[in-house]
């Protein structure tokens, strides 16, 4: 289904060309002042230079071919050359009820899907999520959500950091505490146990211990290094260690992306990736693109038209040791091998821009990726509390993820039990439900690549543009649609009618854009779009509820027409926070 805006595109081209100008001045866009009118053509302007014309006089030409066009209920040329036009409310309505015919509410899918594979996540296996993970879960999420529902393959790989020193770390305190276990015993040929020496609570205090002894005890690091080379060099001991490690962490964070309502097609590690990386190694060398410089092998990745220095990518350190950069070009071996997508998006700290800059410029000289698979960075901001720094527990530390969204849990659950309306189960669950809606929408409606304050007082509000506001949109909906019902009538058949105000018309226009926000969302990798486009949304329909006495309406066909046009409303909503990784309630 063509959107709103090609399609008068098409009937200004056919004007525009009908007065003899060419049809590239007939480009059409939303106005910029919607108060008076509803889209523009700024051509005539453009066109002046090239035709020695006044601008008003070419306007006024392409005004007059269309007058009395059933497209638009008023076209208008106004001074220096502008196109004014307001949409007729009969097409308006046809349209709306087109889509609300259509599954997919006339947006179309893509002509040439692709296979897309979205790394995001990229947690430290041993260790809790915490706040940093946040944003690149939930904006990683929604861009895998966005390209699915444009008729695109999409892999979400997790990319556990699972290898290195951290490693070396676990095994080496290990080791203090349990000596006698037998993965430490070098002629031990039996079968390793199935059950971890560990839970995951020991797992978390075992790391942190570790670390903090390394950094106070040179010859502790030292084991830990060395533990690190055993493991990654084959010690069959350390390797069942690992496996223990990463199971008993993947369940735990399986359960904590659970909640945030986000997974992953994919739970591969850093470790994955080394089988690749020694003929990748062999192949950089003998192609002649990776040397030695100071004793480490690398790669040279700057390029002329740079601006700035793009130092070159080390492929592995004078000690034969692998690195982060190593491991990202051996994931992209095995993706390319095993996947063969068409695009590859990073969900990473934008501080990462210039590493990730070296890596996707070695992988395309080295020919670990084609020139038809697309390398995307897509950077975000920092999340801050309300004093502008890096968000912080009240205490100063980092936050657990976990204990981020139990405080935002309690908090819509005092919010929603407060109207008595609710048991304590299903207070319990709304609160759950309510309380993602604010975490991820809180983050979504921002650039992802700006900083941003999480003020849990604002994103909680179910007033202004917020995640529970948009819920308690849909909400309100569902109950008048409910109320409906319950009165015995039903709108089966019934069609939206051309608006007879202004509010009916304003969310009649607002429904019409769906098609273009999720496209243009999708096309810039920009969730913040569906954001705006459903608060609008949100807005126009409470402005037409405000206005509009629905239950009240005594002619039965203007209802049934109202109660369709709620239903599709409903419904765009609905599908486009489910693209945003959140659901609403029955009620609130």
């Amino acid at each position: 289904m063509k959107e709103v805006l090609t399609l008068i595109t098409e009937e200004m081209t056919k004007a525009f060309t009908e007065c003899g100008y060419d049809a590239k001045y007939a480009r059409v866009s939303l106005s910029n002042r919607p108060d008076l009118c509803e889209f523009q053509c700024n051509g005539a302007m453009a066109a002046a230079k090239e035709y020695h014309k006044a601008p008003i006089m070419i306007a006024e030409e392409v005004s007059a071919v269309l007058e009395g066009n059933s497209m638009f209920s008023e076209v208008s040329a106004c001074k220096p050359g502008f196109l004014n036009l307001k949409l007729s409310e009969e097409f308006l309505a046809e349209y709306v009820n087109d889509m609300s015919s259509d599954d997919r509410f006339g947006l179309d899918k893509v002509s040439e899907p692709k296979t897309i594979m979205i790394d995001y996540g990229g947690p430290n296996v041993a260790k809790p999520l915490h706040v940093g993970h946040l944003r690149s879960a939930i904006i990683g999420e929604s861009i895998k959500r966005i390209a699915r529902y444009m008729g695109n393959t999409c892999i979400g790989d997790v990319h556990l950091g699972d290898w290195g020193l951290q490693m070396g770390l676990i095994i080496t305190e290990l080791r203090l505490r349990q000596p006698d276990l037998c993965y430490f015993d070098p002629d031990y040929t039996g079968e390793y146990p199935k059950e971890a020496p560990f839970t995951i609570g020991e797992l978390e205090e075992i790391y942190p211990t570790a670390s903090a002894k390394s950094k106070e005890d040179p010859a502790y690091k030292e084991a830990a290094m060395a533990a690190t080379y055993e493991l990654q060099h084959g010690n069959k001991g350390y390797q069942a260690l690992l496996g223990h490690i990463l199971n008993v962490s993947v369940t735990d964070l399986k359960k904590n992306y659970a909640n945030l309502n986000v997974s992953f097609e994919l739970w591969k590690g850093e470790s994955d990736a080394q089988p690749y990386i020694p003929d990748m190694v062999e192949k950089m060398k003998k192609d002649g693109f990776a040397y030695i410089s100071e004793g480490a092998l690398v790669v040279d990745v700057k390029e002329e038209t740079d601006t700035k220095e793009i130092p070159p990518c080390m492929i592995l350190k004078s000690d034969g040791a692998s690195l982060y950069n190593t491991t990202d070009l051996a994931t992209l071996v095995w993706r390319m091998k095993d996947y063969h997508p068409d695009e590859v998006i990073y969900v990473v700290d934008k501080r990462q821009e210039l590493y990730f800059t070296q890596v996707f410029r070695c992988a395309k000289k080295t020919g670990i990726v084609g020139d038809d698979t697309k390398l995307q960075f897509v950077g975000f901001g920092t999340m801050n509390g309300k004093d502008g720094k890096p968000f912080k527990t009240r205490e100063g530390g980092v936050m657990r993820l976990e204990h981020l969204v139990s405080e935002i849990n309690e908090k819509m659950y005092d919010k929603i039990i407060e109207n008595n309306t609710m048991e304590e189960e299903e207070a319990r669950n709304t609160a759950k439900i309510v309380a993602l809606s604010a975490i991820k929408y809180g983050d979504l409606s921002n650039q992802a690549s700006k900083d941003y304050v999480f003020d849990v007082d604002r994103f909680t509000s179910f007033e202004g543009n917020t995640g529970p506001y948009i819920l308690y949109t849909i909400v309100r909906i569902k109950s008048i649609l409910k109320k409906y019902e319950a009165a015995g009538k039903s709108a089966e058949g019934a069609v939206i009618l051309p608006a007879d105000s202004e509010s009916a018309k304003g969310l009649m226009l607002s429904l019409s854009q769906f098609n273009a926000s999720i496209r243009s969302a999708y096309e810039e990798t920009a969730p913040h779009k569906v954001c705006s486009y459903i608060y609008e949304l949100a807005n126009a329909f409470n402005h037409f509820y405000h206005e509009n006495n629905i239950m009240g309406e005594s002619d039965e066909k203007k209802q049934a027409g109202f109660i369709h046009l709620l239903e599709l409303t409903r419904d765009v909503l609905e599908q486009s926070i489910d693209l945003l990784g959140f659901s609403a309630p029955e009620r609130m």
